[in-house]
């Protein structure tokens, strides 16, 4: 599945993110998705599309109710100030949504009642009595999520009444076993009340034709047909007193349930931009609109936007989503997000110590359009975001800056020096578009990436230090000059393009960047204007764009976020497996680290080693000898990859005995393991024997 094809005329779009729940803070999983969204939000903007990013809070339910209690403030004193945190989280991690709402609003209320009646209507609700939940002790009805037991699919246990995380089977609390009460502990009771419901199963052909009409992701997709394939259920779209919500119209201790009225807060909040900002709220919702309509939602709540929110619309006579974009979960260091071991990571505690920009870019190497996990691996976070933004992307302008000023004026040249390059570059901006616009932004990433490496390579090929030098010494005349300003004209140039495609990943950096390039890169419609370079033009004296990250700086939000979840009167939670990130090896001096003799080796011949699951065996040539080396690198090379390759070796290394034999040296490779180990290419440069300095 993919989104609607890109058009020349400019697009009329509307997209949202999935509304995050009003009882607690964000955590860097919630920012995954709103950073995925904002990405391409951001990405149509700079193609010139009249584009507008809605969100609010989803403030109804008795988590709500509870939360405010145990606070000792109302409900709606409680859900503002969890409005006030997360519009502070989001706008310092730059989500540059047009308008952040609330489904506890007027809109929301209005557009919710007028649905249901719709429904009611259309004959698409049902009323009757059944058996619920319910806890004795607090004299409570028992939401789905209050209740735990184990499942009646799979048998795993801890499982909440609505759905199984283990299997992802969908079931009643009725169909629990052993189940409990989350609030007391107590067993629940079956209590008989009667509910509204909507009729879920009138849709079912409407729904089969929608979902394979190319509007989800195939993986997505291949699971709503599963459920088909059990049955649609008539969906309880009701909760009795006391609860926190709207009242069903023309009823008394009767609500809405928060999951009818909750995606509807995404035409609420667009209905409350539009009374702002005079815009034509039927022309993005009405049935048959022209406009295109995209929801960015987790793979947890599928269920709700693939088969309940369509029927809902459809029910009532309005327009359906275009698609909806699902993600999967966010894992750190490859477990769960823990508490205890520190990896259950608050946004505001991440943004404490590190700028938004590196979680954005990192999230962004590493997304694409399928509905899979995400892996945070702290380690390769710290390696990526240092080699790549920093040592890639950002010096090229630090090190072209400073001879553009000591030796211009501050000012560019009037032609680059190599204007074929600047013109592959500026001919990469379709496929970095395509893969935004597909949601492939690992992709877009790569591209942009090895275009950095193109530019490194060619400033080193370049030598402008050596064209300074002879101007400061008076040789080679105008030359030297004329070459080494079109040298950082071609540099400088690359680099806004690098920083002008990276814009919706890195929209700090981007504006640092135009700031000292003294452009727009984030104007609306400024894609295009990437492909002009900038001549005769003057910049900004250079100030640091970005700072490299510090493993230490990784080691505090850990830290932090481990002693935060052991204060007193934080929330309680399961513990995981995850392994806690490793605080920073003792120092070593200078005189230690040079008694290290790396050389560069060929290798000459890799074997499998029996018995051992990771190692291999490798012959290489040090130039001045032959030696045996075993090296655990098997899950990323196969035996036959390695023979012809150089690769690092720590020479000078006692040898070590194996059960496999002797191993004299250690082979060097970098990448956070698994599949992604490197080892230098057999074209490295560098002849067996090299010492490495």
């Amino acid at each position: 599945m993919t989104a609607r094809p890109q058009k020349k005329q400019p697009r009329k779009i509307l997209v949202t993110s999935a509304l995050p729940y009003a009882n607690g803070p964000l955590h860097i999983g919630h920012m995954l998705e709103y950073i995925q969204s904002d990405i391409w939000a951001r990405f149509q903007r700079l193609r010139g599309h009249e584009i507008y990013h809605v969100c609010a809070d989803d403030a109804h339910g008795t988590p709500i109710m509870l939360r405010a209690r145990d606070d000792g403030v109302t409900p709606e004193a409680l859900i503002a100030r969890m409005e006030k945190e997360h519009r502070d989280d989001y706008r310092d991690f730059g989500i540059s949504f047009d308008n952040y709402h609330s489904t506890h609003s007027g809109e929301n209320r209005a557009i919710a009642e007028g649905i249901f009646a719709a429904l009611q209507d259309g004959g698409h609700i049902a009323r009757r009595e059944i058996e619920q939940s319910y806890d004795a002790v607090e004299k409570i009805f028992l939401p789905d999520r209050f209740i735990k037991g184990e499942c009646p699919r799979c048998g795993a246990a801890e499982q909440y009444g609505d759905n199984c995380e283990n299997c992802g089977s969908t079931y009643t609390p009725a169909e629990l076993r052993n189940p409990v009460s989350v609030i007391s502990g107590s067993a629940p009771v079956l209590k008989s009340s009667e509910h509204y419901f909507f009729r879920l199963s009138n849709f079912s052909e409407f729904l089969k034709e929608w979902v394979g009409g190319g509007h989800l992701q195939e993986d997505a997709r291949n699971k709503v047909s599963e459920w088909f394939a059990d049955g649609l259920r008539d969906w309880d779209i009701s909760r009795d007193a006391p609860y926190f919500g709207f009242t069903i119209p023309g009823e008394s201790g009767k609500y809405f349930y928060v999951w009818l009225d909750a995606p509807i807060g995404y035409m609420a909040s667009f209905k409350n931009l539009c009374d702002k900002k005079g815009l034509d709220f039927d022309e993005f919702w009405r049935a048959g609109s022209e406009a295109e309509l995209y929801h960015f939602i987790g793979k947890d709540i599928l269920y709700f936007h693939a088969l309940f929110w369509p029927a809902m619309l459809h029910g009532a006579n309005y327009r359906k989503p275009s698609a909806l974009f699902a993600h999967g979960f966010l894992t750190v260091d490859g477990q769960k997000m823990s508490k205890s071991r520190g990896t259950f990571i608050m946004a505001r505690t991440y943004l404490n110590h590190l700028a938004p920009d590196y979680l954005r870019y990192y999230f962004a190497a590493k997304l694409n359009h399928r509905v899979e996990d995400l892996d945070l691996n702290l380690e390769d976070f710290v390696r990526r975001v240092n080699s790549d933004l920093v040592g890639k992307v950002v010096n090229i302008a630090s090190r072209s800056a400073g001879f553009v000023h000591q030796n211009f004026g501050g000012k560019l040249g009037g032609k680059l020096d190599d204007e074929t390059l600047f013109t592959e570059f500026t001919a990469a901006a379709g496929t970095v578009a395509e893969h935004f616009e597909q949601r492939r932004y690992s992709r877009a990433v790569r591209v942009i990436m090895d275009l950095a490496d193109r530019a490194n390579r060619y400033w080193s090929a370049a030598r402008p230090w050596e064209l300074a030098g002879a101007i400061g010494e008076g040789e080679g005349g105008g030359g030297a000059r004329e070459k080494l300003l079109a040298v950082c004209t071609q540099s400088l140039n690359m680099f806004r393009i690098l920083a002008g495609f990276l814009a919706p990943v890195t929209p700090a950096l981007a504006q640092r960047a135009g700031d000292f390039l003294r452009v727009n890169l984030s104007a609306a419609g400024g894609w295009g204007d990437l492909q002009t370079p900038l001549l005769n033009h003057g910049i900004a004296p250079f100030t640091p764009l970005l700072a490299r990250i510090d493993h230490r700086q990784v080691c505090n939000i850990v830290n932090d976020s481990r002693d935060a979840a052991a204060a007193p009167g934080a929330a309680s939670g399961t513990a995981t497996t995850a392994s806690a990130h490793e605080p920073l090896a003792a120092a070593i001096g200078m005189d230690e680290f040079t008694k290290v003799d790396l050389r560069v080796a060929h290798i000459l011949k890799a074997e499998a080693v029996e018995g051992a699951d990771k190692l291999l065996r490798l012959t290489v040539d040090l130039g001045f000898e032959t030696r045996t080396v075993f090296a655990g690198i098997k899950s990323a090379y196969a035996p036959a990859d390695l023979e012809g390759r150089l690769t690092v070796v720590a020479a000078n290394l006692a040898p070590r005995k194996m059960r496999f034999g002797v191993s004299e040296g250690m082979v060097l490779a970098a990448g956070p393991g698994g599949g992604d180990i490197w080892l230098l290419s057999a074209d490295a440069g560098a002849p067996p024997g090299s010492r490495v300095k």
